[in-house]
């Protein structure tokens, strides 16, 4: 029962790596250009943020170790629309005084259809909106001693994007904010709450070195399970980003760390992370 109430928060140290947080995302990819960026976070923790916010130790001598790829692609597809696909490869082990459970594998695939509507009226200012929705192609069993790899339920999200580069000067903010439907998970009854949540980076170069500060997070409705409302399913984060990019064959990797600032429900600590990213034209 202990890795029952464990592995909803176990599994979210994978999932709040995948934000899709590699490029300057507002300005849209012409056709047949894009990017690509392998990201690995991991996250080893023994403390959580409590339904009130408090933070807390996991029960039991709890111990949470979460390793994720991400391998995230952007293509031009015509004038103005692009389109984003993300896959994802975890390791997430839990220890405490009942043993170790280890889960590796494939997750959840999501993908984004991005559009710039003032690109059509020939104007450069960088707006777009992004659409979007996770497969749930990660293994999920209800079964109180596995930790699943997916929700096992699809979500849809909508959000909004702005930019700005402060050219010639080399600096630029950038970011999005959107909201999340999450539908339920038929399996095990569990319907998930809806979403809103933001994205706000600066970054700019020196030479061939970069820097990036991200502040991102999200605010989440209670979820039900079994139409009874679980104020532990209502999930809330605030966590920030800074890293440094360096300058590496055709493109940039990236060392940074995420720490969580505020939260409930959630995993605290900090995660480390490496990203490789690079242009490409697939066609």
């Amino acid at each position: 029962m202990i890795a029952a109430r464990v592995a909803p928060t176990l599994l979210a140290l994978a999932l709040v790596a995948a934000g899709a947080r590699s490029a300057s995302p507002q300005w849209v990819e012409p056709p047949g250009k894009g990017w690509l960026a392998l990201a690995i976070y991991h996250q080893d923790t023994r403390e959580h943020f409590g339904t009130g916010g408090e933070l807390r130790s996991f029960f039991g001598e709890g111990h949470a170790v979460a390793t994720s790829s991400f391998l995230t692609t952007a293509v031009g597809l015509v004038h103005g629309v692009d389109l984003w696909t993300q896959f994802s490869f975890s390791r997430l082990r839990y220890d405490d005084i009942g043993g170790r459970r280890v889960s590796t594998g494939f997750g959840d695939t999501r993908m984004w259809l991005r559009v710039a509507p003032l690109a059509w009226l020939n104007s450069s200012l960088p707006f777009a909106i992004r659409g979007g929705t996770k497969i749930p192609l990660g293994e999920f069993d209800v079964d109180a001693e596995v930790i699943p790899l997916g929700d096992g339920q699809r979500d849809w999200e909508v959000m909004a994007e702005l930019g700005h580069s402060f050219w010639p000067r080399s600096l630029y903010v950038s970011g999005w904010a959107g909201y999340r439907w999450r539908e339920e998970n038929t399996e095990s009854r569990k319907d998930f709450g809806n979403e809103v949540f933001y994205f706000v980076q600066l970054g700019g170069r020196v030479g061939r070195i970069g820097y990036r500060l991200a502040v991102d997070g999200w605010d989440g409705a209670a979820g039900v399970t079994e139409g009874i409302p679980i104020p532990g399913f209502q999930r809330e984060l605030v966590q920030v980003q800074p890293s440094v990019l360096y300058d590496v064959g055709p493109g940039a990797f990236e060392l940074g760390a995420r720490f969580a600032l505020l939260g409930r429900s959630l995993p605290a600590g900090t995660a480390l992370m490496a990203q490789y990213f690079s242009r490409w034209e697939p066609f």
